[in-house]
């Protein structure tokens, strides 16, 4: 996978230099200190991954992430907590808090090569989705077939690019489709949406707080426009 780095500090670059030298699958290709030198090099220079800062002069992170689509992928690099939320708004698929945990580097770089195998296979093919919706289960076409998913064994459905990602405790499996229309498809007496990347399923969800919520190994923000709706519709009921 090719990657950037975007961050203004120098010696924040470095250390996630290191960490990029870790993984053999991951080939750092240049680093900026700024998203608007960034942005010229994307444009004539494929890249698969940014590691990229929010808090820089000029063009911010969050505001940079929302100008890069197709199959690039975005993990967080930022010494700011509170903009996690926000993460979600961009398709992010990891928030890394400075000084960043390796463990955690570690987590999040298995979930780029996933996802970036995921999106190049289905970029490969025709851009179809059709799921029929049945009480207890549903079929997703993905990889040209078919598959039938028991609602009862998804744990979360998460946004990416123009895409949703099914997760089960086993399996992912990706298709060509927009949160909003398989939210309007689920049944919402099982499914919620929790924040703009995450519908999941109440039956799985093992604990919470005020921020989070927890499913197997797996912690999810609760958005501030969801957090209301989550209180109600979860909590209250139970």
């Amino acid at each position: 996978m090719k990657c950037i780095i975007v961050d203004d500090e120098p010696i924040a670059r470095l250390g996630i230099k290191k960490l990029i030298q870790q993984f053999p699958e991951l080939q750092l290709i240049d680093s900026f200190n700024n998203a608007e030198d960034a942005a010229c090099f994307m444009e004539t220079n494929p890249v698969d991954l940014v590691f990229l800062d929010i808090q820089m002069p000029g063009i911010n992170g969050l505001e940079f992430a929302k100008t890069i689509s197709g199959t690039t992928l975005i993990i967080f690099t930022t010494a700011y907590a509170e903009f996690a939320v926000d993460s979600y708004e961009v398709d992010a698929i990891s928030y890394l808090v400075k000084p960043i945990d390796p463990v955690r580097f570690g987590k999040a770089i298995e979930k780029a090569i996933s996802y970036h195998h995921l999106l190049v296979n289905e970029e490969n093919k025709k851009k179809e989705s059709i799921q029929c919706i049945g009480n207890e289960h549903i079929f997703v076409k993905s990889d040209r077939r078919f598959f039938k998913v028991s609602l009862k064994d998804i744990l979360f459905i998460e946004g990416l690019k123009d895409y949703v990602i099914i997760q089960m405790e086993e399996q992912r499996i990706i298709t060509h489709m927009s949160m909003k229309a398989i939210h309007e498809m689920l049944p919402q007496s099982i499914f919620l949406r929790v924040n703009r990347s995450y519908i999941v399923n109440k039956e799985k969800i093992d604990s919470f707080d005020n921020n989070d919520l927890f499913i197997k190994s797996y912690e999810l923000a609760i958005g501030n426009f969801y957090r209301e709706q989550f209180f109600e519709d979860f909590v209250k009921k139970k």
